[in-house]
């Protein structure tokens, strides 16, 4: 094979990687959002919610240069997070069915605005992880004359590839932790409280972001960051299965 395409064929193996490890967190927020949709509805809204996400995704690749300037989206993203995650952990303490059982269900939103907040969701997300395959993209030598938005078209043709599917890996993981809410209800909490982590995770990016720079502009990629994150993630998701089964269990 050629050097270059087999150069090619690696960096896009790594995007894929790099997106199968952001699908994660991406999915339970996808699915926490849609869970109280009908079955039907659910497949739909992910559905709807992934063609919008691969245009957003597209369009932005080629306003990539104006959007890093932005550090407000990021901003917008944690605090949208955020408040979610504390709204609904809120609502399960102290509005809990069973010690209100005269209380009326809260109104979930409709088909549409759920649609809608998972396409909020997705553009929190999209920054960094196309940030990401930029930064990876642009190590590869041009590939052909024409350019895409100001990116080489080879560079430009990687960094979608690995994009769409990363958009496919995040539908189909938040799919099945949907089923595992149906499943085990009460991890839904523990889903929310890893909302809020991944919120927290959007601030340490807006905070190190080149206008601001509150903290150092290397901190969200340091290893000290990502092993953080990452060991937060697992304790929060096996310590809230953990529980979930046991509660199941000590119900039959």
């Amino acid at each position: 094979m050629d050097p270059i395409l087999l150069e090619y064929a690696w960096v896009l193996v790594v995007l894929i990687v790099l997106e199968g490890l952001l699908a994660t967190d991406n999915a339970v927020v996808m699915a926490v959002m849609v869970k109280h949709l009908p079955k039907p509805q659910q497949k739909k809204a992910l559905f709807y919610g992934l063609v919008g996400a691969f245009v957003f995704r597209f369009g932005a690749l080629f306003m990539i240069t104006f959007l890093v300037n932005i550090w407000q989206i990021q901003a917008l993203g944690a605090a949208y997070l955020l408040i979610i995650s504390a709204k609904n952990i809120y609502d399960k303490v102290t509005h809990s069915q069973k010690d209100h059982p005269d209380k009326k269900p809260r109104k979930q939103s409709g088909f549409w605005m759920t649609v809608f907040k998972v396409e909020l969701a997705d553009i929190a997300f999209a920054l960094d992880s196309m940030l990401a395959a930029v930064a990876l993209a642009v190590t590869l030598p041009e590939l052909g004359d024409f350019h895409i938005g100001g990116i080489n078209g080879g560079q430009f043709v990687v960094m979608l590839l690995g994009g769409m599917i990363g958009l496919i890996m995040i539908r189909f993981a938040a799919r099945q932790f949907v089923v595992l809410l149906e499943k085990y209800p009460t991890l839904e909490t523990a889903a929310f409280l890893i909302v809020g982590w991944v919120g927290v995770k959007l601030v340490v990016l807006t905070l190190a972001h080149p206008s601001l720079l509150i903290i150092p502009e290397t901190f969200p990629h340091s290893t000290v960051w990502k092993t953080t994150f990452w060991i937060v993630l697992l304790v929060l998701a096996v310590g809230g299965y953990a529980l979930a089964v046991v509660k199941q269990r000590l119900k039959r």
